[in-house]
C-alpha cells in the first residue's frame, strides 16, 4: 500500500472540504430564508391577536424599521427586511390608512419623506413588545449564547459586507 505524503492528503480533501462548505452556505441561505418567512407569519399573528387586520407583516416591518426617524423611501428600504419594489406600495397604504405621515422634502420636490402618525407608533410599540418577548424567550432557552448570538450578527454583517461588494463589482 503507497503512503500518501501530507500535502497529498490535503489537495485530495480540498474538494471535499468546498462542496461541504458550499453546501453549508447554501443550507444557511436556506435557513434564513424560511427564518424571514416565519418572522412574517410571527408578526401576522400578533397582529390577528391584537385585531390588527388592516396591517401585513410586511407594512409592520416597515413601520418598525421607521421608528422614530423621518427619512425618506429609498432609506427605508435599504435598512428593512422586505422587497424594495414593494416599499412605494405599501408606504401609500400606510399613509391611507393613517399610520405614516408623509410630505415633500423642500430641497427636492421629487424626494418625500415619511415617518409615524401616534397610530403608526402605537403599532411600532406593538411590535417592539413582541420583539422583548421573543428575545427574552430566546435569552431563557439558552439557544442565544452557543454559539453567542452576538458572533452571529457579526458574521451576518461580514456576509452582508461580502455580497455588497461583490454587486458594486459587478457594475
Amino acid at each position: 500500500m503507497q503512503q500518501r505524503s501530507s500535502a497529498q492528503t490535503v489537495s485530495a480533501l480540498r474538494p471535499l472540504q468546498r462542496t461541504t462548505r458550499t453546501e453549508a452556505y447554501l443550507e444557511s441561505l436556506q435557513t434564513l430564508e424560511r427564518l424571514h418567512r416565519l418572522l412574517l407569519d410571527l408578526i401576522k399573528d400578533e397582529f390577528e391577536r391584537l385585531g390588527r387586520t388592516d396591517l401585513t407583516p410586511v407594512q409592520g416591518l416597515l413601520i418598525y424599521n421607521l421608528g422614530t426617524a423621518e427619512v425618506t423611501a429609498g432609506e427605508l428600504r435599504s435598512r428593512g427586511m422586505y422587497q424594495g419594489s414593494n416599499v412605494s406600495y405599501n408606504l401609500k397604504k400606510l399613509v391611507e390608512l393613517g399610520y405614516v405621515h408623509h410630505e415633500r422634502c423642500e430641497m427636492d420636490r421629487r424626494s418625500v419623506r415619511v415617518r409615524l402618525t401616534p397610530a403608526g407608533q402605537e403599532v411600532r410599540d406593538c411590535m417592539a413588545g413582541m420583539f422583548a418577548r421573543h428575545a427574552e424567550g430566546l435569552e431563557l432557552s439558552g439557544v442565544l449564547d452557543d454559539p453567542p448570538i452576538e458572533a452571529v450578527n457579526l458574521l451576518w454583517r461580514r456576509i452582508e459586507r461580502f455580497w455588497s461588494e461583490q454587486i458594486r463589482y459587478i457594475y
